[in-house]
């Protein structure tokens, strides 16, 4: 299973659909040159391939294993992450006063798109610190940000988000992990913290110095519910004033959950304060802790969405590989019946065109919302807005993409797709555990009907639809669908109950995302038209012309499914589904 970075086609979206060149042009982003953008690109693709790569399938096949407290990773593994904080690649986006080097969110997606593509379960480790850096960067006191920032950025340090609670599930406000003042002795002003954790990725383990855990808890005669949360940096050793680590505070792993996939990545099960002895710090104010943690969440979510690309593009490459190798039957229809390589025959060519149409689509979008989420940074209100609405499509839509390639993927392999030993599998898989994470794509829907449908009076999605109908007037399948979308949301705005508008929730996420992604696909076909990439040119005008002429259509058809309501999903009695 050998990997080569996508660099061509990422590049293409990272310049047409984020737009870093213009957002090179502001004081913040200067340093997103062209040079700079390239060598990025290139570099962590090199990396990604070279030293992520080759661990892919031994992680899946030996796993992380529980020792003794202790979480052990394949041989390996240590030595790629310390290569990976030497070369910085950890540092791309985070705040240059901490030791990053301020570069736009859209070239830390590129990493963690190279990175995840080579190796998805590993690259969960520098995923969830890109969310921990966020966290403190926007909520925690100047002392906090001093303290763990640094570490944090370079990677030295690693960062878990700890939300969930064996009873609690998607409700994080029935948590019941406690914070306790303490106001005595050398943690004065800090919490006691005591509670249990499950679905903690990499919770514990070896490769980095420090885990710096952020943990909802809630304090003593809080509000009940989500009101009643308070986010805390929990880290696995003290540190000390000189910032030198100190004893191991009181928290363990408990377990490893035994998974569907990502089997080096270690999903744990988090004890705090066992002893009555784990030490917290606030982040924030009190009782807002959930906002706080919403602020890592939402770019995490985007970074979610790039696990379907990531896992797209794996299994699209080894499908193609396979397809091209495997020899089989003569063509239908061919006079000469000499038999042919595989990706000769018309279905397994449509299968292989609909991957690699679903995987750019995916990227397009992708690129585009990060784009977006920089211009925010900038100050761009609309552009801030924009982006809101966009993360749930690329989470949602773009993980389901991960799903359907790789399955895909399976069915090009024939029979040897189900054997492991072809590692075809192992892409499925990994690809599973994403529509779950960071909010499933039920709850990423029922954003879109619900905030994101009403966000600035409905202007931020209708403005949407009218952007990809403004620039897509000349293909009649793209315009119908923006027009069918924006029907669809003023059904919602205006005439639909709640229970409506979230029965037709997944339908209406699916078709928006379909439409930008579309778009996004015809500004990058325009954008190579006229230049003198002759064969990205003919490669991407055949997926384009896929998406347009086969998926699209797929999607105009989820309207009526988007406007059903929900009335048929009632009309029979729960226990009468057990009949």
């Amino acid at each position: 299973m050998t990997y080569t970075p996508a660099t061509k086609d990422q590049l293409l979206a990272i310049r047409v659909n984020a737009g870093i060149e213009e957002l090179a042009q502001s004081e913040k982003f200067a340093d997103a040159e062209s040079d700079m953008v390239d060598a990025i690109v290139e570099g962590v693709g090199q990396f990604a391939a070279g030293e992520f790569a080759p661990l892919n399938r031994l992680g899946d096949l030996e796993g992380a294993k529980l020792e003794n407290g202790a979480v052990r990773l394949p041989d390996g593994f240590a030595e790629a992450y310390a290569h990976y904080v030497e070369q910085g690649w950890n540092a791309i986006a985070s705040p240059s006063e901490f030791g990053g080097q301020g570069l736009p969110f859209t070239l830390a997606c590129n990493v963690l798109e190279n990175l995840g593509t080579a190796n998805m379960a590993f690259n969960l480790l520098p995923m969830l610190s890109v969310g921990a850096i966020e966290a403190l960067e926007h909520h925690g006191s100047e002392e906090l940000q001093q303290k763990y920032l640094p570490d944090l950025v370079s990677g030295k340090w690693s960062g878990t988000m700890n939300l969930t609670e064996p009873q609690a599930g998607s409700d994080v406000g029935a948590l019941r992990t406690t914070a306790k003042p303490v106001t005595e002795g050398e943690n004065a002003g800090k919490y006691l913290i005591k509670g249990q954790k499950i679905y903690i990725t990499w919770g514990e383990h070896e490769l980095a110095e420090n885990i710096i855990h952020l943990v909802l808890a809630r304090l003593p005669d809080a509000p009940e519910g989500s009101r009643g949360i308070s986010l805390f940096i929990v880290p696995k050793y003290h540190v000390k004033p000189d910032g030198s680590l100190g004893a191991r505070n009181d928290l363990r792993c408990v377990s490893l959950e035994h998974k569907l996939g990502i089997n080096a990545s270690p999903t744990c099960v988090m004890s705090y304060g066992d002893n009555d002895e784990c030490i917290g710090e606030l982040v924030g104010a009190e009782n807002r802790g959930l906002a706080a943690m919403f602020t890592m969440m939402n770019n995490a979510r985007i970074n979610v969405g790039n696990q379907g690309v990531q896992i797209g593009e794996r299994a699209t490459q080894q499908a193609l590989d396979y397809a091209k190798e495997r020899v089989q039957s003569a063509r239908a229809g061919s006079p000469d019946k000499a038999s042919v390589a595989i990706i000769e025959h018309p279905d397994v060519r449509r299968m292989l065109l609909r991957m690699k149409a679903l995987t750019e689509g995916a990227r397009a979008l992708l690129y585009y919302t990060a784009g977006q989420v920089d211009r925010g940074v900038l100050g761009d209100d609309l552009a801030r807005a924009r982006g809101e609405v966009l993360t749930p499509l690329i989470k949602a839509w773009g993980t389901d993409i991960g799903i359907e390639v790789a399955s895909l993927g399976i069915q090009v392999h024939g029979g040897m797709g189900f054997i492991e030993e072809t590692g075809a599998a192992q892409h499925w898989r990994d690809s599973r555990i994403a529509p779950i994470y960071e909010g499933t794509n039920g709850i990423q829907a029922a954003d879109l009907v619900t905030r994101k449908l009403g966000l600035n009076g409905g202007e931020s999605l209708i403005g949407l639809t009218e952007d990809i109908a403004c620039e897509c007037a000349a293909e009649p399948t793209l315009f119908a669908l923006a027009g069918d979308c924006a029907a669809v949301a003023k059904w919602m705005r205006e005439d639909a109950s709640l229970d409506d508008r979230l029965a037709g929730s997944v339908p209406f996420c699916t078709m928006l995302a379909v439409a930008t992604a579309g778009w996004q696909l015809l500004r990058q076909l325009n954008a190579v038209q006229q230049t003198e990439a002759t064969a990205l040119a003919k490669s991407k005008s055949a997926t384009v012309r896929f998406f347009l002429d086969r998926i699209v259509p797929e999607a105009a058809g989820l309207k009526a499914s988007a406007i059903a309501g929900s009335a048929g999903l009632y009309e029979i009695e729960t226990e009468a589904l057990f009949v």
